[in-house]
């Protein structure tokens, strides 16, 4: 099976630290790749199978035109089932015509659809630090499927195949958000203008106005979504946080005096002063990355069967939670993973390490990186199993 690509891969030659550094949330980036480097990632076999074999609503999946969707009715019926409801069905003839037409296929969360890249989005999950969704982007026409924009998440966008011509604007305002209390300007003339190939990758960050036109060719992109976190995040969350403090809970002085108001305005003052300390933004950060789900993938019929391990040790497990944290001291390992919280001894850290980085890893390895028998070892593994954190295959 061809290695899924790392973030180190997709920046190269710009070294992970440099990018963090100097590119992300700064300024667009494109970074050029050999022809067909990305072909494993979604073969058109495999893309096809998905349109055939999964009941694609609107508008996880649909089709638009010059800035406009194209009506869903036009190329899906709704049957209905046997027992309530309707489900959508794909009309490949009307599809495939306005694809023919110039239409662009959008197809959301398709990693939830495909292994190749649910492995491409755990990996920068693990990497990024924070949630990864890939949408695909797929285009025969010379027209363009939507207008000048500008999106509030950052994106690796990856040429799959064919090519695209991507248009530049800029910024008009620093790091907008979704719900921001201004929109930024409608940008002026690109700032550049060029060709992605079959086999580069460009980097987007939130606010960078763009629009994207086909160049009368097929074309295949995936579009990598993340949101950094900020400091809006961040107060969110200390909000919760201060449901602990009596002086936040308790109602505000409405009808008060100016001086009880006054304190009370300087009593809350000082308890959000107290939260804010120097160690306040890795708090922040740490819970953020314990509280990331764990990505969906069942390992049957051994994770549904007595023991949950074959019996071999050469079956391959996985880890499914890209930003688990751990935390040593005491002679202890503390997993924090999925929102919650498991303490294992200290002799189950080199395996927790060898597992946390996402890559299959053979049970033989993990025994033998242990000082734990091998019965202790498929043990602790088959906990793991049982808690969603690991999947077997």
């Amino acid at each position: 099976m061809p290695e899924t690509p790392t973030l180190a891969d997709l920046v190269a030659p710009l070294g992970v630290s440099q990018f963090f550094q100097d590119v992300q949330g700064e300024t667009y980036r494109r970074f050029e790749g050999r022809a067909g480097r990305f072909a494993d990632l979604l073969p058109w076999p495999a893309l096809n199978a998905i349109l055939r074999q999964h009941r694609l609503e609107f508008p996880r999946l649909r089709l638009a035109l010059d800035g406009t969707p194209v009506p869903m009715e036009s190329y899906t019926d709704l049957v209905p089932t046997r027992r309530s409801g309707t489900v959508p069905r794909l009309r490949a003839a009307p599809f495939t015509e306005h694809l023919r037409g110039g239409a662009t296929m959008v197809l959301d969360a398709i990693q939830e659809l495909s292994d190749p890249i649910g492995d491409l989005a755990r990996s920068l999950e693990h990497d990024l630090r924070e949630s990864v969704q890939v949408n695909l982007y797929a285009g025969w026409g010379v027209t363009h499927g939507f207008d000048v924009h500008w999106d509030d998440h950052d994106a690796f966008i990856i040429q799959v195949a064919g090519r695209k011509r991507w248009r530049m604007h800029g910024p008009t305002r620093p790091a907008p958000l979704h719900r921001d209390v201004e929109q930024p300007e409608r940008p002026g003339e690109p700032i550049d203008d060029f060709i992605l190939e079959d086999g580069d990758v460009l980097y987007v960050p939130r606010g960078h106005w763009h629009d994207v036109t086909a160049v009368g060719e097929m074309s295949l992109h995936l579009t990598l979504g993340f949101s950094p976190a900020t400091g809006i995040d961040l107060v969110t969350w200390l909000a919760d946080k201060l449901r602990a403090s009596t002086v936040f809970r308790q109602d505000l002085p409405r009808f008060g005096t100016d001086e009880e108001r006054a304190a009370r305005a300087a009593a809350l003052r000082a308890e959000l002063e107290a939260t804010l300390t120097g160690e306040v933004v890795d708090r922040f950060l740490a819970e953020r990355d314990s509280a990331a789900p764990a990505h969906p993938r069942v390992g049957l019929p051994w994770a549904a069967t007595p023991g949950l391990l074959p019996d071999g040790d050469e079956t391959e497990v996985r880890f499914l939670v890209p930003r688990a944290v751990l935390e040593e001291g005491d002679g202890r390992v503390t997993l924090l993973a999925d929102g919650k919280r498991f303490v294992f001894a200290g002799a189950a850290a080199p395996l927790l390490k060898a597992l946390l980085d996402g890559t299959p890893q053979a049970v033989k390895r993990l025994a033998e990186l242990s000082e734990l028998d091998r019965a202790t070892v498929r043990a602790f593994l088959g906990e793991l199993t049982t808690q969603g954190l690991l999947s077997i295959g």
